[in-house]
């Protein structure tokens, strides 16, 4: 341990609540250089929803490397490119009726979200964007611009200008209460000038597990439409099924004009990331927006493999809807027996909230660590339980997860309220 604290800085973070050496990984578990096995609930912050070393990927990973495929490729026409983009259209876009130009901005969802703020700039030459409450898209400086946390824009360390807070959906409004909100706070949005996009999670992540009713995107879908604002989508934590649908945003039936993606694209935890645009949008001169990372050509072959082993067919949204209920079933649970409000989530993404408990959240992560089980806390103030297993958890391993989960959360009652 003592080579991470002398040379590596000190804005490392999750090696901090978990004070330990990992050496190996396969799907849902993780191991230590104890031998210590551990349930990985964390799943790489939602980039490794097929869990780690998937072993068909895996494959296809290792057959393409010894085979002295093309690895850095910039944007260069390469096989491996032409069978993601294939696959892509073939299992994702075509089958949901989606026409979308593809950009590939760079390695992470951060270039994706950047690339999709200069467009939409370009596109509509205006400046401002529109931004959510409890909203994370990125750490660089356009995309930490339509970020919310106070601490996560001060660091960038200058003004963040030509941008505007809205109100997230409120789950305490009715239907036509949140739509009304919604549409008048837009409209605020507007006093210094027209928007050229507003971005938008559809279940917000890093803000404390947020979903976004259907009603509410329908309506925020037509404000955009009507007011020539574009409508940007970040699936970069909730998509690639995390939500059950590839995207998130499906069930509400919108079709945002451009559409941000990253994290478990790739199917195998690497570097990748993508921008949608719908094609009367790519108005890119050549070269225009670019990066030298931006054609990663291993990440192109395993998330072409991963199109074709979990989305050739419903097998995994069937599963990932069913694993969801439950751990809706075990969070509403645990919320009740410890007077906790109620959980909040959709697919294999959930969170469970301990506003009123200070530090609450990541005492119970803690807990779970030393049981066993990696989970991060979100929110604005670290207040939530976020649980992010793979989608291919196996029963066993979500029923073990969660009854550590549970006993955590008891534990930290315990101490808590030792007279309850």
């Amino acid at each position: 341990m003592s080579v991470f604290a002398t040379m590596e800085s000190e804005v490392r973070s999750y090696s901090r609540a978990w004070p330990t050496v990992f050496t190996t990984a396969r799907g849902a578990e993780m191991r230590d250089v104890d031998g210590r096995t551990y349930l990985d609930f964390f799943a790489g912050a939602g980039a490794l929803n097929y869990g780690h070393n998937p072993p068909e990927l895996k494959a296809a990973l290792v057959e393409y490397l010894t085979g002295d495929g093309v690895i850095h490729g910039l944007d260069m026409h390469t096989t491996a490119k032409g069978a993601f983009l294939e696959r892509l259209r073939d299992l994702v876009l075509a089958p949901r009726g989606l026409d979308y130009r593809v950009q590939f901005p760079g390695p992470g969802g951060t270039n994706a979200v950047e690339a999709a703020l200069k467009l939409a700039r370009k596109v509509t030459g205006r400046r401002t964007v529109g931004y959510f409450e409890r909203g994370f898209h990125g750490m660089t400086l356009g995309a930490l611009a339509v970020t919310a946390s106070p601490a996560k824009r001060a660091g960038a360390g200058v003004p963040l200008p030509h941008t505007v807070p809205v109100p997230f959906d409120d789950p305490a409004d009715d239907d036509e209460r949140a739509v009304t909100r919604l549409s008048r706070a837009l409209e605020s949005a507007t006093a210094d000038g027209p928007l050229a996009a507003v971005v938008v999670e559809t279940v917000q992540g890093e803000g404390g597990v947020n979903p976004a009713r259907p009603a509410w995107l329908q309506a925020l879908a037509s404000w955009t439409l009507a007011h020539g604002t574009l409508l940007v989508a970040d699936d970069i934590q909730m998509g690639c099924g995390r939500t059950g649908p590839f995207f998130s945003f499906e069930t509400s039936g919108i079709v945002p004009d451009i559409v941000c993606l990253s994290k478990s694209l790739s199917g195998y935890g690497m570097p990748m990331a993508l921008t949608l645009m719908r094609p009367e949008y790519d108005v890119w001169r050549p070269g225009e927006h670019n990066g030298t990372f931006r054609g990663y050509n291993p990440a192109f072959v395993t998330a072409a493999r991963a199109l074709e082993v979990f989305w050739s067919d419903g097998a995994l949204p069937a599963r990932t809807a069913e694993l969801g209920e439950r751990v809706h079933r075990s969070f509403t649970g645990t919320a009740r027996r410890h007077g906790l409000a109620a959980p909040r989530g959709r697919g294999l993404a959930w969170g469970l909230p301990l506003d009123e408990r200070p530090g609450a959240a990541q005492e119970v992560c803690d807990a779970a660590f030393r049981a066993g089980l990696l989970l991060e806390t979100a929110g604005l103030k670290g207040e939530v339980v976020k649980l992010l297993p793979p989608l291919t958890v196996t029963d066993g391993q979500l029923e073990r997860g969660l009854a550590v989960l549970d006993e955590a959360v008891a534990a930290v009652a315990r101490v808590r309220d030792p007279v309850a």
